[in-house]
């Protein structure tokens, strides 16, 4: 890698001359290194180095994994030290029940790395312990895992607003087309048809009769209609050979490289779909296709006349591959096209129409869109806010009401209708004939979860207008879509949704109380961390970021905490989660500690098939270990069209006798009658108390009775364990689409039980597909406090000191103070706890840090 640069260089600073032992070429032989550390040093920098306006100059290394090494400096005095420097990466251990414990992240939090000494003229010497992120981190960063006193490399620095850039800007790029009639010169085409083609033309006179006009050439030419006119868009086949690799980037001229139109022009180029037709019925929701290694499925738009020019300078006319007449062995075939406009309709046991998820494509894989919906979707963060979901860049589907109009082609079309986790996904075969006008497909509703009192929620969405994602959670059978105000950087997303009282979709606001939107806030900070601001009434909660990029914007001080947003989400009648848990870990550890957060959410992003995170979930476990009960919700996260609202979602029990609301909704959540899931359902108690629940118990303990159900019509289920104290206790393998069971469990000491369900398709591994949040036990004197979770929780609120002290840019000083005052009150209050019970630790005085005098 060349040396790095970010700008120019402090004279306050110099680089003494540091001879290392092993220069970056040499660093992937030695011992102890990993093998990504070995494949990345080629990319470490190197050289004469300025890295935050400080300069560096690299040429060996020291690499320090088994002997102690000196090396020796000029005489220098300074009264700061600055090291350029990296660790590499450390494996996590999991426990037999495949969790992490004593949970430290993955950036293995406040473990001692080395020590630093300082050797002086004297003979005397200054000592440092380096921590992990604290003083350094690893030479690749995980998403959340940042150091609280050191910074990368790199200084943030400002990117130009995509209409400052060259070329067209960022919101006209996304209509994938250019009129191409602009410019300093233009030259227009006119096409005259003679009257009399079977004479000979032997010359043209212009006459003038106003003005000036120019004229720079003729074409004279035989076609069988008006030349300049196009037809609507066609589909074909490109297969490629052996050695010919398909490369969709356009030349200058905006032209695909393997395949040009002369009368007309290729509209995109994508590899071929290969879905399993022959057996569509018995496929499943949202399954992946193959993709063709050889075969483009190519869109255009011609002339009847036109003809394709190939690679290989073969050219083939248009005209011969619509009417299959290429013959067999062509590299170009057709794709019957889709013409045939009819109404399309999904409708429930009641024949009303309803919300949905839909999927077409036609005999060669090619997808079919409502008329008013994307043909091809864009799956880029922030460019495109339409109904449309991408699954994993390669699936498109869309969102309707209900009733929507298709172009069909004829012969048969392969239909997906989903809507959420209670009804039975529809995949089916439709033959489309000359007189289909209309199709209607019936959706059926198999399990009865709404009915019981069961809401859904997806507690995460980004970027959406409020009646977009009304009716996407609609179609997903999703009843509450929390929709989040934001900032990033000098972005500000949707804060002009967000009012402070409405609920789209309830009855108050014209809606049918089935479907709701609430537009809250996702308050943000880079190291500190991330909090949901759910259902809060009254004016926005601002700043929505703080501390400097990427939430906040550059410059901007750390002058509010998520322990005080909570707390004044909370004043303003609002719910409290700690989105996509753990990351970023940091302060929400106080957060939890103070009783500030309502509940932790496991995230999906866009990935239906990972499941809920062991890793999620082993950090959540730390604080049900020390009686912290916080309950679980699900959250997408979404930001872009390849998530699809409520891939992980909340189920929340509502009270038969109570209405459904959106307060109703937060009421169960702070309740913990709660469970995430993927797509399996489930019921939970432990001695007929639910989910949220806490039973006391005699110092005898006891045993209790723990009754469970669970059923899928999505993600065929393959097991059901109780966790008991973050340890799989009990565990039976589920082979059909319900299931039901009990187990008397012995309980000894303070316990919390959850439930947790495993499935997976059949060419997908096994996952966490659903999770219960707990009901904890209470043992008359056995406090649920785990000290080695316990000792992690308060490393991450030091971490969280140690980021305010040093390098987190200052707010005033009597905000940096009020601050710090809430991090050690959340640290004393754990760490009194521990004292109480007898447990003594090591830990770093969060009230003595040199950086705070």
């Amino acid at each position: 890698m060349s040396p790095i640069v970010d700008g120019p260089m402090t004279p306050s600073f110099k680089s003494p001359p540091f001879i290392g032992t092993v220069s970056l070429d040499d660093l992937p032989q030695c011992a102890g290194i990993s093998t990504e550390m070995a494949q990345g040093a080629q990319h470490a920098p190197r050289g004469d180095c300025v890295a935050w306006g400080i300069p560096f100059v690299v040429d060996k290394v020291v690499v320090v994994s088994e002997t102690p090494i000196s090396v020796a400096l000029p005489p220098t005095r300074a009264r700061w030290f600055v090291f350029l420097h990296t660790s590499d990466v450390r494996p996590l251990e999991r426990n037999a029940s495949g969790f992490i414990s004593p949970m430290r992240g993955a950036g293995q939090l406040n473990e001692h790395a080395a020590d630093y000494v300082l050797l002086y003229a004297d003979g005397t010497e200054a000592r440092v312990e380096i921590r992990r992120r604290h003083h350094l981190g690893t030479f690749r960063r995980g998403w959340g895992e940042n150091c609280f006193q050191a910074v990368a490399h790199h200084k943030p620095y400002p990117l130009r607003a995509p209409h400052e850039q060259l070329g067209d800007g960022w919101g006209w790029k996304q209509t994938r087309v250019h009129t191409a009639d602009e410019g300093p010169w233009v030259n227009w085409l006119w096409a005259w048809e003679n009257p009399h083609p079977e004479k000979v033309v032997v010359g043209v006179r212009f006459e003038p009769v106003s003005g000036v006009v120019v004229i720079s050439a003729l074409a004279a030419g035989d076609v069988s209609e008006q030349p300049l006119r196009w037809r609507r868009r066609r589909k074909a086949i490109l297969t490629l050979p052996e050695g010919v690799d398909f490369t969709p980037d356009l030349d200058d001229a905006g032209l695909l490289q393997q395949i040009r139109l002369d009368m007309g022009q290729v509209i995109s180029a994508q590899r071929r779909l290969v879905y399993p037709n022959v057996a569509w019925s018995d496929s499943y929701n949202n399954q992946l296709p193959h993709v063709a290694e050889r075969e483009i499925l190519i869109e255009y738009t011609s002339h009847p006349d036109a003809c394709f020019h190939l690679w290989d300078g073969r050219v083939i006319p248009v005209s011969q591959v619509e009417e299959d007449l290429t013959g067999l062995g062509s590299p170009v075939r057709s794709v019957s096209p889709a013409t045939q406009r009819i109404n399309l309709k999904v409708v429930d046991s009641s024949g009303r129409p309803v919300a949905v998820k839909l999927h077409l494509h036609g005999e060669a894989g090619e997808y079919l869109p409502p008329v008013d919906r994307h043909r091809i979707i864009n799956g880029a963060w922030f460019e495109d806010y339409s109904v449309d979901f991408l699954h994993n860049g390669l699936h498109s589907a869309t969102y309707i009401s209900g009733e929507t109009w298709v172009d069909l082609p004829p012969g048969n079309v392969y239909v997906e209708v989903s809507k959420g986790f209670e009804i039975r996904p529809v995949r089916t075969v439709i033959a489309v004939t000359p007189e289909t006008t209309e199709i209607v497909i019936p959706i059926e509703k198999v399990l009865p979860w709404r009915e019981k009192g069961w809401v859904t929620a997806d507690t995460h969405v980004h970027f959406l207008s409020p009646m977009s994602a009304l009716l996407e959670g609609a179609g997903e059978g999703v009843n509450i879509v929390n929709l989040l105000a934001s900032q990033w950087g000098e972005l500000m997303t949707n804060v002009g949704d967000f009012d402070g009282k409405n609920t789209w979709g309830s009855r108050e606001t014209g809606g049918d109380g089935e479907y709701l939107v609430r537009v809250g806030t996702e308050n943000r900070q880079h190291v500190l961390g991330h909090i949901s601001l759910l259902g809060y009434r009254g004016r926005i909660i601002a700043p929505m970021t703080t501390g400097g990029p990427d939430e906040s914007a550059l410059g901007d001080p750390i002058e509010i905490l998520l322990t005080e947003w909570a707390r004044q989400c909370k004043a303003q009648g609002g719910l409290v989660v700690l989105p996509h848990f753990p990351n970023p870990r940091a302060e929400h550890a106080a957060s939890i500690i103070s009783g500030d957060v309502d509940a932790v959410e496991m995230t999906s992003w866009g990935d239906l098939y990972g499941g809920i995170n062991p890793y999620s979930l082993s950090d959540w476990y730390r604080y049900l270990n020390c009686g912290y009960m916080v309950p679980a919700v699900g959250g997408t996260d979404k930001m872009w069209s390849g998530v699809a609202v409520g891939a992980v979602r909340t189920y929340a029990h509502i009270p038969p006798e109570t209405p459904f609301t959106y307060d109703a909704w937060m009421d169960a959540v702070r309740r913990a009658e709660t469970f995430v899931t993927y797509g399996p359902l489930l019921e939970f108690a432990v001695d007929g108390k639910p989910m949220g629940s806490r039973i006391p118990m005699t110092a005898s303990g006891g045993t209790v009775n723990v009754v469970w159900q669970v059923a899928s019509v999505t993600v065929p289920m393959s097991r059901v364990e109780l966790v008991v104290n973050g340890e799989i206790r009990e565990s039976v393998p589920v082979d059909a689409a319900h299931a039901s069971g009990s187990w008397s469990v012995r309980v000894d000491k303070s316990a919390w039980l959850a439930l947790l369900v495993r499935g997976h398709y059949a060419d997908k591994p096994e996952i966490i597909a659903a999770h219960s949040s707990p009901v904890m036990v209470d043992v008359q004197g056995s406090p649920m406090l785990a000290a080695a979770d316990a000792v992690t929780i308060l490393e991450q609120i030091e971490g969280a000191l140690a980021y305010l002290d040093t390098v987190g840019t200052r707010a005033e000083d009597i905000a940096y103070k009020r601050m710090r005052l809430v991090l050690e009150s959340a640290h004393r209050s754990l760490h009194n706890r521990m004292h109480r019970l007898g447990y003594f630790h090591e830990h770093t005085p969060v009230d003595d840090h040199p950086a705070h005098h």
